[in-house]
């Protein structure tokens, strides 16, 4: 038996864990180009998840915070390494990286993740039927004044615009863990919401391994009433172009009308008087006559400028209409093609803040076969809503929010008919409003609390994307070569599902002397795993025991040498996802 003091005890547990999964030997098990002096490669990237891991706010408090994360030999030994490099050599190492070594390091995550991904999304079919699926894109700030950063750019994040990137992640709602973060995928800082609608779907699908089928029908009927109007704004441009021709024609012989009638002006004019009189009479109606030709000139070059412009709008519309007819026809072969490859399709819902919520893109998200629970982009319907909503009874749905709504509802700008909900609700002494979106099999109409509650229950992606900036500190990026920018945002949402992964591993496969250790994802990476235990390592595995300075004093874990962890049947994926 060794015996170890450590500040880090759950960095040791999850040492152990990580080995139980085969983290660790996944993660030596890749070639990378770097030598190996007196530390590997591979222990750096290793040290790197474990400062993600503990929360560590800068790089180089691995090695000058209080208790050093690299001084600590039995978190080290928990994680299968000799020890831990200084963390400078830790940051030159992720400099090094290349691209495609960090996307294999990715692809370790991925791997070890899989099974308890499958096991979950099967376990939340058996369960609700579907699965549920949550959207957001948040920003990754960074120094306004910093030229060191590829890619970065200013953009809006949060209340404010700043220099930096924006993370467009996807969590799913697992039985088990409650949020499982899925994908995180980094754009410059000046991406929008609505630009990404369509990418995090397919990431969605990318890591679940399923998807629902395709509604071809819908897009069938829209590619139909699409042809039709592009059959009319044909008609309609060539009745315009027509138009413009004649107007263009009767307008190239006005200057020789006119001329011809000046000079009958300054002949008569010119004319020798008959009986000592001129004639009055006939010039001015001749001089009437070229003034008439002129205004008529000036109209006609009016009347052709707006001519003009309404064939331009009038083209734009048919180019429009044509360039999303072929797009349609695309998508209607491409969603085709998936419906004949998806053998086990399923039901699957998807979250999404307005943003998101343009209409092209919450028609593909209905036409993807999704069921839809989102808000408008901008005010698109909330000002028609609130006018129809004058006479109507309001229903409580929260301490501080009302909603009336429609069921089927046909807006004039939108190819499908939707569930609408208009919300009011104070803040302040100001009233506001806004706006939820339905499309699917749910009755939310005939319960608006529950409706309201659903689509804000999507606030568990909110709450993630909160505790991985505050717990495990992505407000602050750690590292500035592309590869290794890449490799933390990876390493972030992997840890974010691995403390709970372990979290129920040590609640059911491990005893804990005394009070059980049962606290948040918060406490755990803040407190717990910066506390002081007593390491015991022996043939039976592992005994902490938190000292009498810690926060959990008189509590231990004992961690069995022998676990199995597992697998989940990969039978029901679909293998061309």
């Amino acid at each position: 038996m060794s015996e170890e003091l450590t500040h880090h005890t759950l960095l040791v547990a999850w040492g152990e864990f990580a080995q139980r999964i085969g983290l660790v030997e996944k993660i030596q098990a890749i070639d990378l180009h770097q030598k190996t002096v007196v530390h590997s490669p591979q222990t750096k990237v290793l040290e790197f998840f474990v400062a993600v891991l503990g929360g560590l706010e800068h790089l180089q408090d691995l090695s000058c915070a209080a208790h050093p994360i690299e001084k600590d030999r039995a978190v080290a030994r928990a994680w299968g390494q000799p020890g831990w490099a200084d963390y400078s050599g830790v940051s030159r190492c992720l400099s090094a990286l290349t691209e495609s070594e960090a996307r294999r390091i990715a692809a370790v995550l991925e791997e070890i993740s899989r099974p308890i991904l499958n096991a979950e999304v099967m376990q939340a079919l058996a369960q609700a039927g579907e699965l549920c699926y949550d959207g957001d894109l948040t920003g990754r700030p960074i120094s306004n004044t910093s030229t060191t950063y590829p890619g970065a750019a200013y953009g809006h994040m949060g209340d404010a615009v700043n220099f930096g990137y924006q993370a467009a992640m996807v969590s799913f709602h697992s039985p088990t863990y409650g949020r499982f973060w899925l994908s995180s995928t980094l754009h410059p800082g000046d991406v929008v919401s609505c630009t990404q609608a369509e990418a995090l779907v397919l990431a969605a699908e990318a890591k679940s391994g399923m998807r629902p089928l395709r509604r071809t029908d819908l897009l069938a009927q829209r590619i139909q009433q699409l042809s039709s109007q592009h059959q009319t704004l044909e008609e309609q441009a060539a009745e315009t172009r027509s138009q413009q021709q004649a107007m263009q024609a009767e307008l190239a012989t006005l200057p020789e009308q006119i001329s011809e009638w000046q000079q009958k002006v300054e002949a008569l004019k010119n004319a020798p008087p008959k009986r000592g009189r001129r004639p009055l009479r006939r010039i001015a109606k001749a001089h009437a006559k070229v003034q008439r030709l002129r205004r008529r000139q000036e109209r006609l070059k009016e009347k052709l400028n707006r001519m003009e412009k309404r064939l331009v709008a009038r083209q734009e519309r048919l180019d429009e209409c044509i360039r999303l007819e072929q797009t349609l026809k695309d998508r209607l072969e491409r969603f085709e093609r998936d419906n004949q490859t998806n053998t086990f399709p399923i039901s699957a819902t998807f979250r999404r803040d307005a943003g998101f919520g343009t209409r092209e893109n919450l028609a593909l998200l209905i036409e993807m076969g999704y069921q839809a629970y989102t808000k408008p982009y901008a005010d698109w319907l909330t000002p028609r809503l609130k006018q129809q909503a004058q006479q109507m009874k309001w229903s409580r749905v929260g301490n501080n929010a009302e909603m009336v709504a429609w069921k089927d509802y046909q807006p004039a700008d939108f190819p499908y008919p939707l569930d609408v909900g208009l919300e009011r609700f104070y803040t302040g002494k100001a009233q506001r409003y806004g706006t939820l979106v339905h499309f699917g099999p749910d009755p939310v109409t005939t319960d608006l609390p529950g409706w309201f509650h659903r689509y804000n229950a999507r606030q568990t992606i909110e709450a993630g994307i909160k505790e991985g900036k505050q717990v495990f500190q992505m407000q602050h990026l750690k590292v500035r070569s592309a590869p290794a920018i890449y490799l933390q945002e990876q390493f972030a949402i992997f840890a974010a599902n691995f403390v709970r992964w372990a979290a129920r591993w040590l609640s059911q496969d491990c005893p804990t002397i005394a009070q059980p250790l049962q606290v948040g994802v918060k406490e755990i990476v803040r407190v717990a795993a910066h506390t002081s235990a007593v390491v015991h390592f022996d043939e039976q595995g592992v005994l902490l025991r938190f000292t009498d300075h810690s926060v959990y004093a008189g509590r231990s874990i004992q961690i069995p040498k022998n676990w199995a962890f597992q697998l989940a049947l990969p039978f029901a994926n679909n293998a061309s996802l």
